[in-house]
């Protein structure tokens, strides 16, 4: 991919020097006896067929006793239990009641409903915002009496460090690896779909949420003959260019593509809800400085606890990032880039949890780089009042009986984040067993040499990969099982 000025601004602010962290005092640690691992657990993991390495830590949260220790000091990548993690430290820094506001101002007189200057659409680093929302800021424009502009539509993004990319090593096309910017639209993918027609292919682009579907011209795409690869990217000027293999597409079909210049994308769409209501606006520009005006229109996000709640349900990688980005701009004061960003929240968690060491390369676990200890996760998770933040907003994992059927017992629960890549798989979180006892836990497995082989595959999902994360997902289920059900 092209240098862009998104890259070169994320480079620029990673070597700023860190200012104090301003971390949580350390927790003071309980005294706790190593004990060897039970035999249910150890002969789960033994007979699993999981090649590669296995960390297990499970610990009372009233008492801090280890219950099970497997490996547990093995650092690991986190894959998204990450998000868990950033999850704590946004809330903790940013406060549950947080909210990301996209504004649309006004640099210039407005005399008559007509503005003699330039309308600004500035983002405020929301990671959720869609294009439903966005028709609800230009009916409030409209609603605001504004029905001309004279200047130009700008559009500003500076709110948070711009990044191209999550991470490098990912294929171009995959929708969970965004570009991240302080202004953002439908997760910063746009829609592609497809339908044969004789010979060729109809495709469109746009930009749809559950009520609009815009069509934008941001990002385009041609189908090409070729056998491989599934799709290629070029930056053309402000256009995202894709360029698709004809063999792979059936006779109809959709999916989502990355966008790289979400402001842009934001931009063209709300000038097309505010065309609808007779504003027209000239083409967006991006503006490097956000310009000082009044504010005509605004959207707020939802709070930062049901932001975060979301991201731990459906494992938004945007939103993880946008979250601790915004959380190290605060503590740092300004703005720094991804891997200082992390390293950040790294720092933070040590101090938080009394003397662990992860090491975090993002916020979202998208990076293999990252790595914690089963042990360092759950001395995270049982550290003074994490549990009463985290246990609400994580999500309710089913567990499954040998009948295929979800077990339904109200005594037992299990609230984690899971983790997922290519050979990694992650769970961690708390678990109130049969007999009511409360408990923290993390399963931790990797096998980085496939996964080194796969990603030199250059295939989204490569060989074998699919196979090994179903026997991990077994193991999880079968210790989950035996935690709640049959743990004395």
């Amino acid at each position: 991919m092209a240098l862009s000025r998104r890259m070169l601004l994320g480079a620029a602010v990673s070597t700023i020097a860190l200012r104090a962290w301003g971390e949580a005092p350390l927790t003071s640690l309980r005294p706790r006896a190593r004990v060897p691992a039970k035999d249910a657990i150890s002969a789960m993991v033994a007979g699993a067929g999981i090649a590669g390495a296995v960390g297990v830590m499970v610990t009372d949260l009233a008492t801090g006793e280890v219950l099970e220790d497997i490996n547990s000091a093995m650092q690991l990548p986190p894959a998204s239990v990450t998000k868990a993690v950033t999850a704590l430290y946004a809330l903790e820094t940013l406060g549950p009641t947080h909210r990301f506001t996209t504004k649309v101002i006004a640099a210039g007189l407005v005399t008559d409903g007509i503005l003699q200057g330039d309308l600004i659409l500035a983002g405020g680093g929301d990671p959720n915002l869609v294009t439903d929302d966005v028709a609800a800021l230009a009916q409030s424009l409209k609603d605001s009496g504004l029905r001309e502009v004279r200047g130009d539509f700008l559009v500003w993004d500076g709110a948070l460090t711009n990044l191209d990319e999550i991470d490098a090593g990912q294929l171009d096309h995959v929708g969970y690896n965004p570009t991240i910017t302080g202004l953002n639209l439908n997760f910063n993918r746009v829609h592609f779909e497809w339908k044969a027609v004789g010979d060729a292919f109809e495709t469109a682009m746009d930009a749809r949420s559950e009520n609009y579907r815009p069509t934008v011209t941001t990002s385009r795409i041609s189908v090409v003959d070729r056998p491989a690869p599934l799709f290629t990217y070029r930056a053309a000027g402000d256009v995202d260019q894709w360029t698709v293999a004809k063999g792979a597409l059936n006779n109809a079909g959709s999916r989502w593509l990355p966008v790289r210049n979400p402001a842009l994308y934001t931009g063209q769409v709300f000038a097309s809800f505010a065309r609808s209501h007779g504003i027209v606006l000239k083409p967006p520009q991006e503006v490097q400085s956000l310009p000082q005006g009044e504010t005509l229109a605004r959207h707020n996000s939802p709070d930062l606890t049901r932001m975060m709640q979301s991201m731990l349900r459906f494992s938004t990688n945007i939103t993880a990032e946008a979250a601790g980005l915004a959380a190290t701009a605060r503590r740092a004061d300004g703005q720094r880039g991804l891997r200082t960003s992390a390293l950040g929240m790294a720092r933070w968690a040590e101090g938080r949890a009394g003397g662990i060491a992860p090491v975090f390369v993002d916020h979202s676990g998208l990076g293999d780089e990252s790595r914690i200890s089963a042990a360092d996760m759950v001395q995270l998770l049982e550290a003074e009042n994490v549990a009463q933040q985290l246990r609400p907003i994580m999500k309710t994992i089913a567990l499954i009986g040998d009948d295929g059927v979800a077990i339904n017992d109200p005594r037992i629960a299990v609230r984690a984040k899971t983790g997922t890549l290519n050979f990694v798989s992650t769970l961690a979180g708390y678990v109130r067993t049969h007999q009511g006892r409360e408990l923290a836990f993390a399963i931790f497995a990797a096998d980085l040499e496939a996964r080194e082989r796969g990603k030199r595959q250059g295939d989204e999902v490569p060989r074998g990969a699919v196979g090994w994360n179903r026997r991990v997902r077994a193991l999880q289920q079968g210790i989950l099982k035996h935690l709640t059900q049959r743990l004395v």
